[in-house]
């Protein structure tokens, strides 16, 4: 953590927060084994209301909805602290994708909507999915998308295919995106509407297993179907065609989120290597930590870890100031850039644990595997910087 973007308030409140992560979340990760759901029930009956009582709940939120009014800068920094175990942001229920829901609904939503669905969101009583990803359309270019919505009197009838809707096996609503004005110009064709998952036609097909593991329940990626599904009109978000612009405001701060959780993901790799490189011994009087290769990789990674969390949040910094919208470049850096740090500092703690690195004994292996889609999810890396690279052409023309 650095101290240049640190404020008065914010500094007993990540003291607070990093000492409840590893007294009362990091001990349960010796229940991974058992399941997410098993954990989700600990953390809601055990945790949570220990972080109501220690003033801590709704981080993320404004004064006016129970929040400290924290800015993305500030939030960015508890959101590297959370991330020291994967459990963190759920348990102080500022995970994804529910957080860019609640963003969404708090923006752009019909007081009916934020009453029914935002609310019980931000109090914790019932969890939400983004449906947006589809199997037959390339991700990298997300104006092309088969899932329709068709306005017939008051309600949309939607029909259409998604995957890698992130959280949603157990969610209560989720928010798709669907194409209601195809004759509009691209990025105007697509809407965002509210889908309960008890609606009609609506379809969980599977949770779709990612390098051999499914997940489940808020961690879990999942397969759906929408087959006639109809909702009331009033289940729009914002205006119609407007679909795009709305991810757009959603996609700024969520990845604030993100790379700020890569980051605190990184510290927790970087702080097992070393551990683990002072105490493992080669042969008498010899560590790990003796060898230069084990010493230039922890420094690096040091390097790395600063310099992308100076990058991050001088980024959240200039989206306080000026908005999404006027730092798509630094944004596009970040995405591309951090992930990269991240699976770098866990490749090299998972080397130096040697066969424990790869077991399931320690959490690398989790993070590795639920981490890879870093690189791939919210544009892949390569889209980012093609984006970057035409954007500098630009200005040399």
């Amino acid at each position: 953590m650095t101290d240049l973007f640190l404020t008065s308030r914010l500094t007993p409140i990540l003291e607070q927060v990093k000492n409840f992560i590893l007294d009362e979340i990091m001990p349960l990760e010796k229940h991974i084994h058992k399941g997410f759901h098993y954990i989700s029930q600990i953390i809601i009956e055990e945790k949570r209301p220990k972080i109501h009582k220690l003033g801590l709940w709704g981080l993320h939120l404004s004064k006016k909805l129970g929040g400290l009014d924290l800015s993305l800068v500030e939030f960015g920094q508890l959101s590297e602290v959370l991330a020291l175990s994967p459990f963190g942001h759920y348990a102080f229920n500022c995970q994804a994708p529910d957080i860019g829901n609640y963003e969404l609904l708090h923006q752009f939503g019909t007081e009916v909507q934020q009453q029914k669905f935002m609310k019980p969101l931000i109090e914790g009583k019932i969890r939400s999915c983004f449906a947006m990803t589809e199997p037959e359309f390339a991700g990298s270019n997300p104006v092309n998308l088969g899932t329709t919505a068709v306005l017939e009197g008051d309600n949309y009838i939607i029909n259409g295919h998604k995957w890698y809707t992130s959280s949603a096996d157990g969610a209560s609503f989720a928010i798709v995106m669907a194409v209601t004005n195809p004759d509009n110009p691209p990025h105007q064709r697509a809407s965002m509407i509210i889908v309960p998952t008890d609606t009609k036609g609506y379809q969980f097909v599977r949770n779709i297993s990612v390098m051999g593991d499914e997940g489940e329940g808020w961690s879990s990626h999942a397969e759906l179907r929408f087959e006639n599904c109809i909702v009331p009109k009033e289940n729009l978000i914002g205006q119609a065609g407007t679909g795009f612009a709305l991810a757009q405001h959603r996609l700024g701060p969520g990845r604030i989120h993100h790379t700020m959780r890569w980051i605190g993901i990184s510290e927790r790799a970087l702080d097992m290597m070393i551990q683990y490189a002072l105490k493992r011994q080669l042969n008498i009087g010899e560590k790990l930590a003796d060898k230069q290769v084990i010493q230039h990789w922890i420094a690096e990674c040091r390097a790395n870890i600063n310099a992308a969390r100076l990058m991050v949040l001088d980024t959240a910094r200039q989206i306080d100031e000026k908005g999404a919208s006027a730092v798509k470049d630094s944004i596009s850096m970040i995405k591309f850039f951090v992930p990269k740090i991240m699976h770098e500092t866990l490749d090299r703690a998972i080397q130096v644990h040697g066969g424990l690195g790869v077991s399931d004994d320690t959490i690398l292996s989790h993070l590795w595997r639920h981490e890879r889609p870093s690189r791939i999810y919210d544009g892949a890396d390569e889209v980012h910087k093609s984006a970057l690279a035409k954007s500098i052409f630009k200005k040399y023309q």
